[in-house]
């Protein structure tokens, strides 16, 4: 099976490559500042921005659009161990496709304005969703990050 994907929009980003963006510090949740930028979307799809404003949190759908080829075991840059990359949110699978959890500031028409940016510029968005209670997920287990000294799971 064949999925064709289009992208509805791009990222504007003040990280310009991979290696501007402190993947270390991303690892925790709470040790790194906000970083704004900006989802484009495309006129066709702005229609569909409709009453996301009122929402504080949207999940991003995105392609590792500079990733090339895959590897099923990477090695984590916070981590010295080689690890299952479906155990990891390395860029290099099997279906470059990435997601992020970002924080609304303001929309304006077909721009928002987000803080927790983590992608690089022009990076294509396939989806947005809206960041919902069902998404929050308690008592979770982080296998082998908990042991890490990253802020994940502390």
């Amino acid at each position: 099976m064949v999925i064709i994907l289009k992208p509805i929009g791009r990222v504007h980003s003040p990280f310009k490559n991979k290696q501007d963006i402190d993947s270390e510090k991303f690892a925790s949740s709470t040790d790194f500042d906000p970083i704004e930028g900006e989802l484009e979307i495309d006129d066709e799809f702005s229609e569909g921005l409709t009453d996301l404003e009122d929402f504080s949190h949207v999940i991003v759908i995105f392609g590792f659009h500079k990733s090339e080829g895959f590897k099923l075991l990477v090695t984590p840059p916070y981590d010295n161990t080689p690890r299952g990359v479906f155990a990891t949110r390395s860029p290099h699978r099997p279906n470059p496709i990435g997601m992020t959890i970002l924080k609304i500031i303001e929309r304006k028409h077909n721009i928002l304005h987000v803080s927790g940016m983590d992608m690089i510029e022009g990076t294509p968005i396939l989806d947005i969703k809206p960041y919902t209670h069902r998404d929050q997920k308690e008592e979770i287990e982080i296998g082998w990050l908990k042991d890490k000294k990253t802020g994940v799971g502390s």
